[in-house]
């Protein structure tokens, strides 16, 4: 079962810092690559840069009274949730579709319901 993730080409998990502005601020970000990657796809959906998305998720998560204390870990989260919501269907895999088109509120409340019921099973 390791090998799976052991054989990966290793330069998924290097990192590299990106510097960028944000509210006319300079900060950096350093992610792996693999997280680099998934940045760029969800920007390229809505046409945007990396750095126009994670100013957007900035902002965003600021107006949503969110605690950004550890924004890196944030946008590894946004990474993750992007590819988990594809692989269960919620997200086309059609990278031509806008994120902004997608249906947020109704995939919101699927992914509750299927909380609930997984915490409503017994456990074996």
């Amino acid at each position: 079962m390791c090998q799976l993730f052991i054989g990966a080409d290793s330069s998924q998990w290097s990192s590299r810092t990106k510097s960028l502005r944000i509210d006319g601020v300079a900060t950096s970000i350093r992610i792996e690559e693999f997280f680099w990657s998934t940045l760029e796809e969800i920007a390229n959906r809505d046409g945007m840069t990396v750095n126009q998305l994670i100013t957007r998720l900035y902002f965003e998560s600021i107006d949503a009274d969110h605690d950004l204390g550890n924004f890196t870990s944030f946008l590894r989260v946004c990474c993750s949730r992007y590819l988990a919501l594809m692989a269960v269907g919620e997200i086309s895999r059609d990278r031509r579709q806008p994120l902004s088109e997608v249906d947020a509120g109704g995939i919101l409340q699927r992914e509750a319901r299927r909380a609930a019921d997984k915490r409503q099973q017994p456990l074996n």
